[in-house]
């Protein structure tokens, strides 16, 4: 006598089908940039510092708010990439003076000024490489593909995902490398074209 014996053979699909079909609800997505209010600290250093000049210390901030639009799909849902925040600039710069500088002397307010000439060179590096940095947030955004979640709980998970692949974008990366180019070039040009006279006159 013979038994038979039924076999009943599954076949799970990969996350990767059901992703291929999030394609179609890709966006144009939607690109805003703002800068964000800065801050300026002037500290009396009493570390070993050059008494002729200042240092100035440039906090560059860069920040991606992502908005999405959910789509349902086959066993799950599609995440797609709607429009970006971008906040990128400048937050803080805090200015050292030798504490041999009385506040509101001559001199302190001599390397005071010079400083915030280079205060003032970081900032128009952004506002010159402001059409760069949106065309720039906007390709990596764009680059960002619809992402394929098999629950609601994963929707977090993905949007982190979105993240992080728009800020390793080449474009950003290089962005962000024209923009350190540029702090270190006109901020050398200040100091090259600086003759000290209004600190010499203080003297």
């Amino acid at each position: 006598m013979f038994k038979k014996t039924l076999i009943f053979i599954f076949f799970i699909l990969p996350v990767s089908c059901f992703a291929n079909d999030c394609v179609k609800y890709k966006q144009t997505p939607k690109i805003n940039i703002n800068s964000p209010i800065y801050n300026k600290t002037v500290i009396q250093s009493n570390e070993l510092m050059d008494k002729f000049h200042g240092n100035v210390v440039a906090t560059l901030v860069e920040d991606y708010d992502i908005a999405v639009d959910l789509f349902s799909a086959a066993r799950g849902y599609c995440v797609v990439l709607k429009s970006v925040d971008a906040l990128i600039g400048y937050n803080d710069f805090s200015v050292k003076i030798d504490s041999s500088h009385k506040k509101g002397s001559c001199s302190y307010n001599a390397i005071l000024n010079h400083e915030d000439k280079h205060i003032n060179a970081y900032l128009s590096v952004l506002d010159d490489l402001g059409t760069d940095v949106k065309n720039s947030v906007f390709n990596a955004a764009d680059s960002v593909m619809p992402i394929f979640v098999p629950l609601r709980e994963d929707i977090d998970s993905a949007i982190e995902e979105m993240n992080y692949e728009m800020r390793r974008h080449p474009e950003l990366i290089l962005m962000k490398q024209k923009i350190t180019a540029a702090e270190e070039i006109r901020n050398k040009r200040i100091d090259q074209n600086e003759d000290n006279h209004e600190l010499k006159s203080c003297f």
